[in-house]
């Protein structure tokens, strides 16, 4: 079967808001086997939006829609597919009454709207939203075609979808099929991809694909099987050969990220951990604070010590040191993580300085330069790296490499500059 993933709002052809929908959606269709070859963005316009989704379905047999469901005139979606499929709308009361429910303190809120979002096709099938007011639907057409109705924000559209859709979807294929997503730190995408070459190239059931995204590279292991459990079982010895060849660069699987993994460490083996950052600015603590599993238990202190005068205040570096070295050195950076170490009494403390530019660097230290320091276990250790590109992309490198040798030093695992 095939699909068409439509988003609905003016704002995303205007490019106040990225269509992050979409990507997920082609993800996550490609993987239950439907063919996508049109993805379309169309305004708040009730005559563009009908023309649009006629056009659809000529050649899609379904159409997943985002946005445009919510109270105001120009939330328009579930109205316009209605019609395509000349169905009128209809009171549900069950979403009507969980609306009502949701504004009992604010009676003007459904004087103003709210209740359009419980009016539904009387055949349609409609998908209750937990994370907010507006629900979603399925609208089953003739010819058996159908227009699934999704709303606009991520953090609702992804729960409906995985937990209402997919069930729907799943009754359409013929085979199952998986993926296992290994990702990768420390390893260019072409790097990776030519010490695994062989295996892409003759890739067919299972499937290799490398990717790059955000300072990381990502092989994706997909097959196609009658069902779940052989699909993984056609997985398992080719996820073998890629870690015995580049395990070592592999931090986690599917969605976990470098702050996850890290954390889900640090909480496991109840090791306290401490940041002082000059050249990060913060970035790393950020980081590591969006770990959802307990990072509270074990991040004791974290500091942005950009200047001298904090690096020996707040670190207890040395101005001997800083007037000798310089900021941006290894002994200060040794300093600094021994500092952290004695100020906090963490068990784990990790600094950054470094020189971000566009200004400030010289022909014995450019910009680019940039030390990490950490303290394990009673041992500092320090690497110096230089990385290019702008101001912002240097502190983002400096934040991966620190983050990804903190992993690899857990774990004991070599550290590759």
């Amino acid at each position: 079967m095939n699909a068409e993933i439509m988003a609905v709002g003016t704002e995303l052809l205007l490019g106040d808001i990225v269509n992050t929908n979409a990507q997920y959606l082609a993800k996550e269709l490609a993987l239950l086997g439907f063919g996508i070859y049109r993805q379309t963005t169309v305004g708040d316009n009730e005559v563009r939006l009908e023309t649009a989704l006629k056009e659809a379905l000529k050649e899609a047999d379904i159409v997943i829609t985002t946005g445009g469901l919510g109270p105001t005139p120009d939330d328009i979606t579930k109205e316009i597919s209605a019609k395509v499929f000349s169905q009128e709308l209809v009171l549900h009361e069950p979403s009507y009454k969980v609306i009502e429910t949701y504004f009992r303190n604010n009676a003007r809120a459904m004087e103003n709207g709210n209740q359009k979002q419980a009016m539904f096709p009387a055949s349609a099938i409609v998908l209750d939203n937990p994370n907010g007011t507006a629900p979603g639907c399925i609208i089953i057409g003739p010819e058996n075609k159908f227009i699934i109705n999704l709303p606009g924000p991520p953090r609702e559209m992804k729960p409906m979808f995985e937990n209402k859709v997919k069930p729907f979807l799943l009754q359409f294929m013929e085979h199952t099929i998986i993926s296992k997503t290994l990702r990768c730190i420390g390893l260019g995408e072409w790097d990776m991809a030519t010490r695994v070459k062989d295996l892409i190239d003759s890739s067919e059931n299972p499937t290799v694909a490398p990717y790059a995204k955000d300072g990381e590279s990502i092989l994706r292991i997909t097959a196609r099987a009658k069902t779940e459990e052989e699909a993984r079982m056609m997985i398992s010895p080719v996820e073998e050969e890629i870690r015995r060849r580049i395990g070592e660069y592999i931090y986690g699987i599917d969605e976990d990220t470098l702050e996850d993994v890290i954390g889900r460490e640090l909480v496991s083996h109840n090791k306290s951990i401490a940041i002082a950052e000059s050249v990060t600015g913060g970035m790393i603590a950020s980081r590591l604070l969006s770990f959802e599993g307990g990072m509270s238990k074990v991040l004791n202190e974290a500091f942005v010590t950009y200047s001298d005068e904090s690096k020996m205040k707040y670190l207890g570096v040395k101005e001997e040191t800083l007037r000798s070295y310089g900021a941006v050195s290894e002994e200060t950076a040794k300093e600094m993580a021994q500092g952290l170490h004695e100020a906090t009494g963490s068990e784990v403390c990790l600094v950054t300085t470094g020189i971000a530019g566009p200004t400030g660097g010289s022909e014995e230290k450019p910009v680019g330069l940039v030390y990490i320091g950490i303290y394990l276990d009673g041992a500092v250790h320090v690497w110096k790296r230089y990385f290019t590109g702008g101001r912002e992309r240097i502190r983002i490198r400096t934040t991966i490499a620190a983050l990804d040798y903190l992993r690899r030093l857990m774990n004991g695992i070599e550290v590759i500059e």
